[in-house]
């Protein structure tokens, strides 16, 4: 980056990369460097620590943002997961509670199915004379 402000008297050249850290792939190294010159200016040596005082602490700063973004966003992550843990959760509890109430129903219209044959084989045997082959018993 090239400071256009007083241009002819004070350059700052300013660098910054990204790069994996070798040791931790989940991680990134940032660097970041400023060369600042002063030229035709009295004092020129104190205008220069000045100015790479002040770099510094704007670039500290802008640590801090990065820093402050990132733990935002880590957070809002975090928020999403839960709650899509939750809905997971509220979704198979609703599932179950459907199917055995379509369990419970089935099971009762069996049985009251069985009930009705079994009372309806009982009245058969019981409208018919009494033979040698007796009809089998449910």
């Amino acid at each position: 980056m090239r400071m256009l402000t007083l241009c002819r008297f004070v350059a700052v050249d300013e660098t910054v990369s990204y790069e994996s850290h070798p040791q931790d792939p989940t991680k990134t190294l940032l660097k970041q460097e400023a060369m600042v010159t002063v030229q035709g200016v009295p004092l020129n040596s104190y205008v220069e620590d000045m100015l790479t005082s002040k770099i510094s602490l704007n670039a500290g700063k802008g640590r801090q943002a990065i820093e402050w973004v990132i733990s935002k966003i880590d957070a809002e992550v975090k928020e999403l997961a839960n709650s899509a843990v939750k809905s997971t959760d509220e979704l198979l509890m609703q599932t179950k509670k459907s199917l055995d109430e379509i369990t419970n129903s089935a099971r009762k219209s069996m049985d009251d199915i069985s009930s009705a044959a079994k009372k309806s084989l009982d009245d058969l045997q019981n409208l018919t004379p009494r033979t040698n082959q007796n009809l089998p018993k449910f």
